[in-house]
């Protein structure tokens, strides 16, 4: 049997960087289902928002939010994040995160929604950069073990109180028992047939959740970033929205700029409207993102690793225009929890984008997640002592004599891209949840496989947002019905 003092599930920016704080308080185990640099944040290309410059203050980035989100926003949680920014960047800068800076001084980019330049950044990769210095602290940590490889399957609950957590390693099914244990497995892209999302992003952590009982909220908000790469055959590649802070432009079929026709703020326009705006010109013929007309030096040293990306594969973004189209980028909406991250279960919390702390509402602004995932992941709650283990009923029972049809996760994100995706009808909503419903009532597992079990978490996410969407009859933010 084995116990710890926390359990955390996930290893990106709110998963680390909760681990760091809690192992002052008690043992820590960090369960990750692939190596633990693999997670969404190492993905994240623009920055962490934060007021960091004299021009800039607190109730300006409050208001940005809000005003992205739809003001559907939960306005305390918003205060919490935006006035525990700045300490959270400096914190950062003493791990050893390289922001840019010159002359000592940071420098802050602007994206899409903001009314200041606020985006502390790495290059084009910043992510990766937090990613790769949290994992260092970790590792130098006597008081965090580390699980890679290692599926979480299901929570321990009884009696509404969360106790631990299955896990599938090395082909074994192991209890873990804690005193608390936090879900910070990221969001849900996988879920849809276009994603900027790498492949883990599969719901684990809501899925999970949502089969214990607890309490999710605003699951039909899902964003859809505006740029993603569009070309036939090749996996859709994130073009960070810091292109247009830095002058990227938008293009249609006819070589024209449209977007000050959809909003004043042009490119800089929330991700809900940039999005749709590009879908609804994309009937007329492909969109493109043009930063050409910067100097390629410049292009080069700004955004490194998109350039490199896209040489590989023939493309070369200080030349030419780049074909783009949207695609699901982040789950503003989860599980439901406090500005403590306490889900609606005792013992279980939930933070990052696996949570749903209110700060998105209907939309998120550009930069404000790897900020909601530090900011809320700092708080660590007293781990409550387990003295009675309870029995657990095993997991998800075995089909062994059924085949198992991996033809349908291919259903599944098809039939959310077309029904629940940018634009959305309440007719297609019902359909889709009415079919989705049928498929997970039907679904059978054939063996103790990650495959197999983040397919389950994938529709289980499925049916989920179907039902959120269904309850949500008019347009709200990036929820949008026609």
């Amino acid at each position: 049997m084995k116990h710890y003092d926390y359990i955390v599930v996930g290893s990106g920016i709110a998963g680390l960087n909760f681990a760091i704080n809690a192992s002052k308080k008690g043992k820590v185990l960090i369960v990750t289902k692939k190596k633990i640099i693999e997670s969404t944040t190492n993905y994240a290309q623009g920055g962490i928002a934060a007021v960091m410059d004299q021009l800039d203050n607190f109730n300006k980035h409050i208001n940005d939010t809000l005003d992205a989100g739809a003001h559907h926003n939960n306005k305390k949680a918003v205060e919490y994040m935006v006035k525990h920014g700045p300490e959270q960047i400096l914190k950062l800068l003493s791990l050893g995160v390289p922001f840019a800076n010159k002359n000592n001084k940071l420098l802050l980019a602007k994206e899409g929604g903001h009314s200041e330049r606020r985006i502390a950044y790495v290059g084009d990769h910043t992510g990766n950069a937090i990613e790769k210095t949290l994992i260092k602290s970790v590792k130098n940590n006597k008081n965090i073990e580390i699980w890679e490889n290692g599926f979480a399957i299901d929570l321990i609950i009884k009696n509404k109180i969360c106790y631990g957590l299955l896990v599938l390693k090395e082909g074994k099914i192991i209890e873990i028992f804690s005193g608390a244990v936090v879900l910070a497995s990221g969001g849900l892209g996988q879920v849809f047939k276009y994603t900027t999302n790498p492949k883990i992003s599969t719901g684990d952590g809501i899925a999970m959740a949502a089969r214990a009982g607890a309490k999710l909220k605003d699951l039909e908000f899902i964003q859809f970033h505006p740029t993603a790469l569009a070309v036939k055959k090749m996996k859709r590649f994130l073009l960070s929205e810091a292109l247009r802070g830095e002058g990227a432009i938008l293009i249609n079929s006819n070589g024209k700029r449209f977007m000050k026709k959809y909003d004043k703020q042009g490119e800089l326009a929330p991700r809900d409207i940039v999005a749709r705006a590009i879908y609804n010109e994309q009937k007329k013929g492909q969109v493109y993102l043009d930063i050409s007309h910067k100097k390629p030096d410049y292009i080069k040293k700004r955004f490194p690793k998109i350039y490199e990306e896209l040489k590989k594969r023939g493309l070369d973004i200080t030349k030419e225009r780049i074909p783009i189209s949207p695609a699901a980028h982040y789950t503003c909406g989860g599980i439901k929890v406090n500005l403590k991250g306490e889900s609606s279960i005792k013992n279980l919390y939930a933070f990052g984008e696996t949570a749903c702390t209110g700060v998105h509402g209907a939309n998120r602004l550009a930069s404000n997640s790897l900020l909601e995932a530090i900011v809320f992941s700092s708080n660590v709650p007293k781990s409550n002592k387990i003295k009675t283990f309870p029995k657990t009923n095993g997991t998800f029972k075995i089909n062994k004599q059924k085949k198992f049809d991996l033809n349908i996760e291919k259903k599944i994100k098809n039939i959310m891209w077309q029904n629940a995706g940018i634009i959305r009808t309440k007719k297609d909503i019902n359909n889709a949840h009415k079919q989705l419903l049928l498929t997970k009532n039907n679904l059978k597992l054939t063996k103790h496989n990650i495959k197999q079990y983040e397919i389950r978490n994938i529709l289980d996410c499925a049916v989920e947002i179907l039902k959120s969407s269904g309850k949500r009859q008019k347009s709200l933010g990036c929820h949008y019905v026609i």
